[in-house]
């Protein structure tokens, strides 16, 4: 991806050739300004790449999908609007009904911890409440592809923790295939199948690292060798060792 501006070119991503399996949760792992949520915004169909094509279920992306979920650091949520009518936000987007999306609301609500707040307004709700109903908003279609760009990164390391556990219940629950911007090496080690780890502007990919653990994974992980090895691995990747 390349921007012009007063006649000066930025290359703000290059040389990006990746291929994302069925089902996985990929992680894009690098530093800040690297490019990693302009590629995320590529794939999400926001953003039309300078050259090149992203394929998505067989197809072109053209535009944003009801297939494609996305999921930003701020939740988001409109005041005026309760909790429930903030899920809803994209069934009315596409013109659709939302009694016909109230109960799979609901059913995200309740799976996600917060249904009794169903009709509280977002001012009430915590920093973490607000972005279990964001991922809520998400899942409301059932999408196909989670692209994930660094959702619960203004949260605290505890709340931070919970619901990236959530996400990945959420995640293995629906089958979805997930895409997570990060710069935190050992959330893309605990959260991903595989990490695609990004250079420094312009962003360039330098490698993908396959993730063997098994799923579910605790929070125990994280204190093992090979969790260990797999950090210093990306670190080294990155620089910074």
């Amino acid at each position: 991806k390349t921007y012009h501006s007063g006649g000066n070119e930025m290359i703000a991503l290059s040389g990006m050739d990746l291929d994302v399996m069925d089902g996985e949760f990929l992680s894009l792992l690098g530093p800040s300004g690297c490019g990693k949520s302009t590629a995320l915004n590529i794939m999400g169909g926001l953003l039309a790449p300078s050259a090149g094509t992203v394929t998505f279920d067989g197809k072109q992306m053209a535009g944003p999908s009801r297939d494609v979920g996305m999921m930003f650091q701020q939740a988001v949520m409109f005041p005026w609007r309760t909790t429930i009518d903030n899920v809803l936000l994209p069934v009315e987007v596409f013109g659709q009904s939302k009694k016909k999306y109230r109960e799979r609301a609901e059913e995200l609500l309740s799976m996600v911890g917060i249904a009794e707040f169903a009709k509280s307004y977002p001012w009430q709700l915590s920093g973490g409440m607000q972005q279990r109903a964001a991922l809520c908003r998400v899942l409301i279609h059932s999408p196909k592809l989670l692209l994930l760009d660094e959702p619960f990164g203004a949260l605290d390391e505890f709340t931070r923790e919970s619901m990236n556990s959530e996400l990945l219940r959420l995640q293995a629950h629906s089958k979805a295939t997930a895409i997570l911007v990060t710069h935190n090496i050992n959330e893309a080690v605990f959260m991903s199948d595989r990490i695609a780890v990004m250079s420094a502007r312009p962003g360039r990919l330098v490698e993908v690292i396959d993730v063997p653990f098994e799923r579910p994974r605790s929070p125990e992980l994280a204190l093992t060798p090979e969790f260990a090895a797999l950090a210093l691995r990306a670190r080294t990747l990155l620089g910074l060792s």
